[in-house]
């Protein structure tokens, strides 16, 4: 492991080699696709975050540059060369999320579903941690993943409720939080998990609200980091948030009762995730 500017980096070597495994299966991974300034250091723990069913989404987030439109029928090989892929690279904790996928019956919980069983049928000692999109509040749909028993599951709650109008088109605030609390309701020994940004014009009253009714909704992981303008035709960031500011809001989801609370500048949904193993 080496260090550039502060970070720690994954040595070219062990980069290549994830790349190899990566498209010899067809796969891709959020850490490449971002160009997550953390990919060293979660390769280092044995952990990666998978992008499933394609990179194409069916909404049109504002501060999000991923591709919108119409998505490709999904590959039915993915859940096996995904669970080949965590086996050849040694992986112990995976991350498997997703594009949003409005267009097909179930909002894809049957691919993140096979894609579990999958890892854990070759890999039985791996941990799994979904992220997943909203499923519209369907939590018959989210049932569908939870039978399957993952060890974390995240829904990212991305901004607070009075910015979702303005800038996360096709999403509604509830959908997530009624999730988080179905699954802790019906699936307790799951941990639950959200994600929040913030730099996109919300108030610090906003942030205690947001915090409040995750940790109401049964949210015990919390992660929040700074949004930083992917290209310019995405909404400019409004403001940039201090590490003093950072460090009140990690007070503020402790005081709240959150179990673990990752916040920074460059805090990302999976910051960290292998953390909660930890005994």
């Amino acid at each position: 492991m080496e260090t550039y500017r502060g970070k720690k980096v994954i040595r070219f070597s062990l980069l290549t080699e994830v790349k190899r495994v990566l498209r010899k299966g067809r796969l891709h991974t959020v850490c490449e696709e971002s160009k997550c300034p953390n990919i060293g250091e979660c390769f280092s723990k044995n952990t990666a975050t998978f992008l499933v069913m394609g990179d194409i989404c069916t909404r049109g987030c504002r501060y999000c540059s991923v591709k919108k439109g119409q998505p490709k029928p999904l590959d039915k090989n993915e859940p096996r060369n995904l669970a080949l892929a965590v086996k050849r690279l040694g992986l112990k904790y995976v991350v498997i999320t997703s594009v949003t996928r409005d267009d097909l019956p179930d909002g894809g919980a049957s691919h993140f579903a096979q894609c579990i069983r999958w890892v854990k049928k070759l890999n039985p000692d791996a941990k799994v941690e979904v992220l997943t999109p909203d499923f519209r509040g369907e939590t018959r749909y989210l049932d569908t993943v939870l039978r399957e028993k993952p060890f974390v599951f995240n829904c990212n709650i991305e901004t607070v409720e009075r910015l979702y109008p303005k800038i996360r088109l096709g999403g509604r605030y509830e959908w997530t939080l009624k999730l988080i609390k179905y699954s802790k309701e019906n699936y307790p020994k799951i941990y639950t998990k959200s994600g929040l940004m913030v730099g996109l014009g919300e108030t610090w009253d906003d942030i205690r609200k947001t915090l409040e009714d995750l940790r109401e909704a049964g949210c015990d992981i919390l992660t929040v980091g700074q949004y930083l303008q992917p290209t310019k035709a995405q909404m400019e960031v409004v403001k940039e948030y201090t590490e003093e500011e950072f460090e009140r809001i990690r007070e503020m989801a402790y005081q709240l009762g959150f179990k673990y609370a990752f916040v920074g500048r460059w805090v990302r949904s999976s910051y960290k995730a292998w953390e909660v193993v930890k005994p």
